[in-house]
């Protein structure tokens, strides 16, 4: 039986339109090459909205002894060394000018009262150089790169659902998928193909995910089906802390332990005083969710950890 199938042909086809796609198709296109995006969403709904943190760029607005070097040990010593050195050490670089340039393109970052862009604590860092749009950063980058997207003419190919990659030899050269709306099959052919599905929370038994269960790990399976090679793929940290709501339950923002947060167990200790004395809730969060877990199981917090301002009189479970 012979199936029916539209084609599409580009030199880069990017799977996923979250921040990393997006800002992969804007660089593949300023290099002057075709590409193509494709969402199993719609564009603009991909994960990196409730990115609430910030982006971690050595700028010195409001720490002026912060530069790049501070930048790469703090990423080196979060990563335990495990971290590709190389790219740790360009992401400390460039991370500043990338910030400029999304200024430039319309982002809207708060400010400090001189007009710089306004930095703040996170954990894991030295200084604080977390810039932000008060808590909506990611919804603010996805805008920000859309937008920039769609006046450069990226195609963008919309509830689209990539299933296999396709080989040419040893060579990957193109993708299949369907259209979730009508089911029909689509291929696109590729000298290039970059996976930026994300989603990889999904192969956890219990996760902390926001928008809803089409964030499968896709592009994990479509990499290990072809036995190709990931590069700059790092271990994935636990996420320190979420509300028990439900049976998946949801995340609980880190800028309460950025704003004076303080974790205490049910016998009202503050525990993290013992694992992370220097910056105790302010630590990475590999540290922290170890943290947690420890007191869970050695049974001084039931299944939560309680967080508050500055005591346990207003206490927030985790």
């Amino acid at each position: 039986m012979t199936v029916n199938y539209e084609t599409h042909e580009h030199d880069v086809l990017i799977i996923g339109a979250g921040g990393a796609g997006l800002r992969a198709a804007l660089e593949a296109i300023a290099q002057g090459a075709r590409v193509g995006l494709v969402c199993k969403s719609l564009l603009g709904k991909a994960h990196t909205v409730m990115a609430e943190g910030g982006i971690a760029a050595a700028m010195a607005n409001v720490d002026k002894a912060d530069d790049w070097r501070t930048h790469f040990c703090d990423t080196m010593r979060g990563g335990k060394f495990l971290n590709n050195w190389r790219m740790a050490q360009l992401h400390a670089q460039e991370a500043p000018d990338r910030v400029r340039e999304l200024e430039q393109w319309g982002a809207l970052f708060d400010r400090t009262p001189t007009g710089d862009i306004l930095q703040r604590a996170f954990g894991g860092h030295t200084f604080k150089r977390l810039c932000h749009v008060g808590d909506r950063t990611g919804l603010e980058l996805i805008r920000t790169l859309q937008d920039r997207g769609v006046q450069l003419g990226i195609d963008v190919f919309m509830e689209c659902t990539v299933t296999r990659l396709l080989k040419d030899g040893d060579r990957i050269a193109g993708a299949f998928g369907y259209w979730r709306e009508q089911g029909r099959f689509v291929a696109f052919k590729a000298k290039s193909i970059v996976i930026a599905t994300g989603g990889i929370w999904q192969s956890l038994a219990r996760h902390f995910e926001f928008l809803g269960v089409h964030r499968r790990r896709h592009g994990s399976s479509l990499r290990s089906r072809r036995r190709t090679d990931g590069h700059g793929i790092c271990p994935v940290p636990s996420h320190r802390d979420g509300l028990a709501a439900g049976s998946a339950g949801t995340s609980r923002h880190r800028s309460r332990s950025r704003r004076g947060g303080i974790l205490r167990n049910k016998l009202g200790e503050r525990f993290m005083e013992k694992y992370d004395p220097k910056r105790m809730e302010l630590s990475t969060r590999d540290v922290v969710a170890r943290s947690i877990y420890t007191e869970v199981r050695e049974g001084a917090v039931p299944n939560t950890a309680a967080l508050s301002s500055t005591s346990p009189t207003s206490p927030l479970s985790m």
